[in-house]
């Protein structure tokens, strides 16, 4: 299946600036399938290191960094020649080979005429363990779970891919059926490649809500085998409690939710090692709508989103039936799925930060917040097609200047102060807000 990461990686090969390329994101999401699609596809030659099961590639790099002796074991290692510009080199799970993120540098400085790729499902809990970085010295890309709109391209083709991404919005509408359907069944399904394929293989759905109970039931070995023990209990506490978090009318994330008087300091390294795995975001507070959104963060209230939409109705057992043929499957959950599933879409596409704003003084709660150039954007999703937006109205009576965006079951409205999106078109917002798209 395509990804719109390859595109990047495209871009990445011809930029004469390049520098060995990092790419991060949760187990499981497609990393090592991608760039083995890139490097038999774009180059001449393709050379595979798996630190995590060769001893051998993680020797290369305990011996000092002189780039010519480090080519050299790679090609004696894989059997064939690493040509400059003609060959890529890939070092799978860099994290089983801390030295081997020291040796990008010298890539770099020494040796930049070289293509280098490394990835890692766990390679930011590696860089927290006080695994030295190559700050400066690296390209980073980070690779999410299938967005709605990659979905479409696997379920329904390229030339609806192209529609759900080009097309004027208000021509959307024609397909509006088509779109709302293939996004209850996304809904389900979610964006994990191996659930995405099983679909596309036409296996029934209890087979692929099986393959999303056993990628949890991976994350959970992932968790017992690499976290402090210290920490261990916490962490699976506090990965258990997101769905109901998020049930919540209010979504914060609160401590005592998850036991009776906890506080922050119970939690806070729990929390960091869930982000730093990938397989948790966090979305902090803004405590003032204000430019640049970043100076008002708000490190003590946050959200916590799964990594994927459809691991999280696995996790609950939400019913299969109910999200695929359920007349009521948006309004349901307290729109936990659509508020989810959108905040996937966001960081799909977003180059600025992602935020959630609520005023104790005023009650007034945003589902998100967002700045693009100059300007705020206040968003609310809606898990149906009630159009009332008490608060998003408040908020733009409160700051004239921002642009508000609602996204709905409703088809595409241009109004005064408000933009209506519809669900199925939420990757589109991003490049709205930021100037990037329409």
């Amino acid at each position: 299946m395509k990804r719109d990461l390859y595109q990047k990686l495209l871009l990445w090969k011809e930029n004469p600036d390049r520098k060995p390329l990092v790419i991060k994101g949760a187990r499981q999401v497609g990393k090592t399938w991608l760039v083995k699609e890139f490097g038999n596809q774009e180059f001449e030659g393709f050379v595979v290191l798996n630190a995590d099961k060769d001893p051998r590639v993680r020797e290369i790099f305990e011996h000092g960094f002189r780039v010519e002796r480090m080519i050299s074991d790679m090609e004696v290692i894989s059997g064939q020649t690493i040509v400059p510009g003609k060959t890529l080199i890939f070092i799978d799970e860099v994290g089983d080979a801390p030295k081997a993120l020291a040796a990008l540098k010298y890539f770099c400085e020494d040796a930049p005429q070289f293509h280098v790729i490394v990835a890692g499902s766990l390679l930011g809990l590696a860089i927290h363990k006080g695994v030295s970085f190559p700050v400066g010295k690296v390209d980073e890309l980070t690779l999410y779970p299938l967005s709605f709109a990659e979905f479409v391209r696997a379920r329904l083709g390229e030339k609806s891919y192209q529609r759900l991404t080009s097309d004027p919005l208000e021509e959307l509408s024609s397909l509006h059926s088509v779109f709302v359907e293939a996004l209850r069944e996304y809904y389900f399904i979610g964006g994990m490649p191996e659930a995405v394929q099983a679909a596309i293989d036409g296996k029934e759905y209890k087979v692929i809500r099986n393959i999303q109970k056993q990628i949890l039931s991976d994350y959970a070995l992932d968790i017992s085998k690499h976290a402090d023990p210290a920490i261990l209990g916490r962490i699976h506490q506090v990965w258990n409690s997101i769905p109901q978090q998020l049930a919540k009318s209010n979504k914060k994330f609160v401590y005592a939710d998850i036991q009776r008087g906890a506080r922050a300091k119970d939690f806070e390294l729990a929390i960091e090692w869930l982000k730093d795995a990938g397989i948790v975001y966090r979305v902090s507070r803004v405590r003032k709508a204000g430019l640049p959104l970043k100076v008002y963060e708000d490190f003590s209230a946050f959200k916590l989103f799964m990594v994927d939409h459809g691991l999280m109705g696995a996790q609950v057992d939400a019913p299969i039936s109910e999200i695929l043929l359920g007349k009521n499957v948006f309004e349901e959950y307290r729109g936990t799925f659509t508020e989810q599933y959108v905040y996937e879409q966001l960081i799909c596409s977003a180059e600025t930060g992602i935020f959630y704003y609520d005023s104790d003084r005023s009650k007034l709660e945003l589902d998100f917040l967002m700045q693009g150039e100059n300007v705020l954007a206040p968003i609310e999703v809606k898990a149906e097609e009630n159009l009332r937006s008490k608060s998003l109205r408040q908020f733009c009576l409160d700051y004239p200047d921002a642009r508000a965006y609602r996204l709905s079951m409703s088809e595409y409205r241009q109004q005064e102060w408000l933009t209506n999106l519809p669900l199925y078109a939420a990757i589109r917002l991003a490049p709205m807000i930021e100037g990037n798209g329409v």
